[in-house]
């Protein structure tokens, strides 16, 4: 049974740098993929970056060349680096794994294990 805990979010000025933090647990990064999800108030949750079964990691264009995805696994933990933020990056932020592969379609619907999320505020 996978679990994950997501901490490090807060509150950032605008152009300022956060990580986020995910540590799990029953975790086996070459079987699961994991991704980071956002939701902000009104919207529907999105993917922002994601590292599939194979260590290749992707990110949305909203995020692309600001936020990076890596892992630790001797710590089991995985991290979200934001960077550049802006006021439109501030959402509850999650991640999220699945059993295999992510194959390039990141649905909540098909990730069956979700931390309880950390907030980003970006004034």
């Amino acid at each position: 049974h996978v679990q994950l805990v997501e901490s490090g979010g807060g509150l950032v000025q605008a152009g300022g740098s956060l990580t986020l933090s995910c540590t799990v647990s029953g975790y086996t990064s070459s079987l699961h993929s994991v991704v980071w999800f956002r939701q902000s108030s009104g919207k529907e949750r999105e993917g922002v970056a994601a590292v599939d079964t194979d260590g290749t990691t992707s990110y949305a264009d909203s995020v692309k060349g600001r936020f990076t995805i890596s892992k630790d696994n001797a710590k089991n933990t995985l991290y979200l680096q934001m960077n550049s933020l802006k006021p439109e990056d501030t959402a509850l932020y999650y991640c999220a794994a699945e059993y295999g592969s992510h194959g390039g379609v990141w649905d909540e619907r098909d990730f069956g294990y979700w931390g309880q999320g950390t907030q980003v505020t970006v004034s």
